[in-house]
């Protein structure tokens, strides 16, 4: 089963997988995952300042030293290193404890039980009837099901959104820890990595960097039980929302997925935990895009994201193939941009769709590398805005769109994009230290 991703909106909620997004830092995540780290790292009203920057290095001192030791070791000795709080994973579906106490604890709260919600009880009954499941199972799954209070504040919109800042964003991404988490977890699944680049054309290096911004290689996957997210979002989205409808209309589509999924894998619904939006496992894949693209890669019979680090890999592989991933064609190109006024409103009035050729954009003012001039395909000018500093600019292709299909934010996309090449770089690094030994 695959569930599809959770985008970011300036109105307070992330888009999940196809519902455009305004691409800037959202609140909520709602595409392959409920809510993903990236979501939560920027939801509007938590500033990113410099005191946090430096609790963060001063944390990840010892990453740094670590990655010093990899330049300097043999590269068995430096994967040995590198794997530090790696994720274990088994080969059972079965729900997460929270790793965080405190944050289970706040995260207990919970309302009355939709047992006692007629609306809800007859959406049950409907849905059963219409996709031929057992009555009595769908009832007993929608009334032991909670509204949590925490998950409507989430997704409400922030009175004061924060301001978008790209060099804050990617620090938050492209940073020790992370990086070298990402070495272990290539180092580790390399085979089964080379496999999905092969079958679908999708390079190891977006795979590693979706999986890292996401959940961090699976050791933030979500403490929310999903029946109770859904459920809430189904039946008790925040009217404050400017999107409210459309929204609670989403989360009940989701809602049945996911009774679907769970039905079909006989798996107990009241057990799997995720994001506050339901988005599961170490590609947080909401339950639509769990039953789209998710693939048994490991071919033991069953599709576990939480627990099969090949299933999500090959899952991952599998939903950039169906948004169309140009095999060998880059994400991004440099760009130098001295356009006009004008000339530049008309360049990023498109957003993130490509939509001119090196030639046009060559003639409203930019100045393209050769590798970029020479590109045939469409591209897009797209603008990184770093706070009161001046802004950032990147050609992005077809397949750059294509990572936004994942979370419709060209920040977003930038992250995996530089953190999966980073990855790929002090690996290659490696790969030539211990061969020159």
């Amino acid at each position: 089963m695959t569930w599809p991703h959770i985008v970011f909106e300036t109105s307070g909620m992330c888009v999940i997988g196809g519902v455009p997004h305004d691409d800037i830092f959202p609140e909520v995540c709602s595409h392959n995952r409920g809510m993903s780290l990236a979501c939560w790292l920027h939801r509007p009203g938590q500033l990113y300042t410099a005191q946090m920057r430096y609790r963060q290095v001063f944390k990840f001192v010892p990453s740094l030293v670590l990655l010093t030791l990899l330049g300097l070791s043999s590269i068995n000795t430096a994967w040995a290193k590198v794997e530090t709080s790696k994720p274990q994973h088994k080969k059972t579906l079965k729900a997460h404890k929270p790793q965080h106490k405190k944050q289970q604890a706040s995260r207990a709260a919970t309302g009355p039980a939709y047992a006692q919600r007629a609306e809800a009880l007859e959406w049950g009954h409907e849905l059963a009837r219409r996709q031929n499941l057992p009555n009595a199972w769908v009832t007993a799954a929608i009334s032991d099901a909670r509204m949590l209070p925490n998950v409507t504040r989430l997704v409400t919109p922030s009175t004061k959104p924060t301001a978008k800042n790209w060099a804050a964003y990617r620090e938050r991404f492209i940073e020790p820890r992370r990086i070298a988490a990402g070495l272990a977890f290539w180092q580790e699944h390399a085979s089964d990595l080379a496999r999905a680049e092969h079958i679908y054309g999708v390079p190891a290096r977006i795979i590693v960097g979706i999986l890292g911004v996401e959940t961090l290689y699976g050791q933030h996957t979500g403490s929310f039980r999903i029946l109770d997210a859904l459920a809430t979002l189904a039946f008790d989205f925040p009217q404050a929302h400017p999107r409210a409808q459309e929204r609670q209309a989403f989360f009940r589509q989701e809602l049945e997925h996911y009774l679907l999924m769970t039905h079909q894998n006989r798996a107990d619904p009241r057990t799997l935990k995720g994001s506050y939006a339901g988005a599961m496992g170490l590609p947080q894949f909401m339950p639509s895009s769990w039953r789209r693209y998710a693939v048994d890669f490991d071919g033991d019979g069953h599709i576990d994201l939480w627990n099969s680090t090949a299933d999500a890999i090959g899952s991952v592989a599998n939903y950039f193939r169906a948004f169309e991933w140009q095999t060998g064609q880059p994400t991004t190109f440099d760009v130098q941009v001295q356009s006009h006024p004008e000339q530049l409103e008309q360049l990023l009035l498109p957003d993130i769709l490509p939509t001119f050729s090196a030639q046009t954009m060559q003639s409203l003012g930019l100045q393209l590398p050769p590798d970029a001039a020479q590109y045939p395909g469409k591209l897009a000018l797209i603008e990184l805005r770093n706070g009161e500093d001046a802004p950032s600019f990147v050609l992005g292709t077809e397949n750059f769109y294509a990572v936004t299909r994942y979370n419709w934010s060209s920040y977003y996309a930038m992250a995996v994009i530089e953190l999966g090449e980073t990855i790929e770089r002090d690996r290659q690094r490696l790969v030539r230290s211990a061969q020159a030994q």
